[in-house]
């Protein structure tokens, strides 16, 4: 998988896509991220990526050349423009498998007030991560892509990832680890047992328990 995100701060990436298990898949050629900061593509004589809104209004809004100039420089048949925005389609671990199946995708950062509307055009789709504001898209496309990697075959074990919160619209199961008491904090006698139908049993049941008390919502559905 390709991923290219679109940004005016591409320092805010090294640290983050350079650790655990995000920097073992592009080190293993699972995936490949690439940063463009679109200011380069500017065509502006001082590099201006935003002006003053029509209209009036407080702030400043991305303008559509560089962003454009650069998605077509990078897209190909395989990719998926995606627009990372508050108003988009809200971010489940649904989207993530999907996503995850894709062979391009490009997501582009908004910033300051907001962007240019005819920025959507050469947009697939749009995402958000939940019903709040951030400064930018950074921190979005990074949960995204960290969504989407650990996915990816070979990343980490499928079963991990199978039994995640959210898949079939259940929280996952609570585990346990050495010691077996923990200041009077004892594990449940059945993860001992060795009996595994029973333990799958416990579990399942356990995972039904915590999505009733947690977010019971998840399963109305």
């Amino acid at each position: 998988m390709k991923i290219d995100i679109l940004t005016l701060f591409p320092e805010m990436y090294e640290k983050v896509f350079s650790q655990s298990i995000i920097k073992r898949a592009i080190e293993e050629n699972k995936v490949e991220i690439e940063i463009h900061n679109f200011r380069e593509y500017s065509k502006d004589p001082h590099r201006k990526v935003d002006d003053t809104p029509y209209g009036g209004g407080n702030g400043m809004v991305l303008t559509c050349q560089p962003i454009f100039d650069c998605v077509e420089s990078i897209k190909t048949k395989d990719s998926k423009v995606i627009l990372l925005t508050p108003d988009g389609i809200p971010y489940k671990q649904e989207m993530a498998y999907k996503l995850a199946n894709e062979k391009h995708l490009i997501f582009i950062c908004g910033h300051y007030e907001g962007f240019d509307e005819r920025i959507r055009s050469i947009c697939d789709f749009e995402i958000s991560i939940g019903d709040y504001v951030l400064t930018g898209g950074e921190l979005a496309s990074m949960v995204i892509t960290d969504s989407i990697v650990r996915l990816l075959p070979g990343v980490i074990e499928e079963g991990s990832h199978k039994n995640d919160s959210f898949n079939n619209n259940l929280l996952d199961y609570p585990t346990y680890t050495k010691p077996r008491v923990f200041r009077g904090m004892e594990v449940p006698e059945v993860l001992l047992s060795g009996d595994h139908k029973k333990i799958e049993e416990y579990r399942k049941e356990e995972s039904i328990k915590k999505t009733q008390f947690r977010r019971p919502d998840l399963l109305k559905k």
